[in-house]
């Protein structure tokens, strides 16, 4: 089953709490055939300067935030829509600062098994290819 960027757009909308959403974060795309299994999804985070720490970067709490949030878009492309499911991990690096651009966030699946899934997500800054940030999650699948 293929998630459609609408169908992703409204697992944004409808699955995360207030704050998650009012970090701005839409859906630029889903799903890719280099990815394991074909799934991945590729979010738009807008810089805000609400976001920025002291010093002008952008937050890690955020940017951990919007990893997560990739995670869980990425896990519905594999299921062909939302399903119940939890964090159990993610780790995350932070390589350079990010100030006054628009991050792109992308989370791949490595594995989509029947009960867990395991993601690689990799930010960069909007222009660049030089890494912000890498994490990696994986998720427990409860439906």
């Amino acid at each position: 089953m293929t998630l459609t960027l609408a169908a992703a757009e409204k697992v944004l909308a409808d699955n995360f709490a207030p704050w998650v959403l009012d970090l701005g974060l839409t859906v630029e795309s889903v799903g890719s055939p280099e990815s394991a299994d074909g799934h991945e999804a590729v979010l738009r985070l807008p810089w805000s300067d609400r976001l920025a720490r002291e010093g002008g970067g952008l937050s890690g709490q955020a940017l951990m935030a919007a990893a997560d949030t990739a995670t869980v878009i990425a896990v519905a492309a594999a299921r062909g829509g939302f399903v119940p499911m939890t964090t159990v991990q993610q780790s995350i690096s932070f390589q350079r600062a990010v100030i006054g651009a628009d991050v792109l966030v992308r989370a791949r699946l490595t594995k989509a098994g029947k009960r867990m899934a395991f993601a690689d997500i990799t930010m960069t800054a909007e222009g660049t290819e030089e890494t912000a940030a890498h994490a990696t999650a994986v998720y427990a699948l409860l439906g």
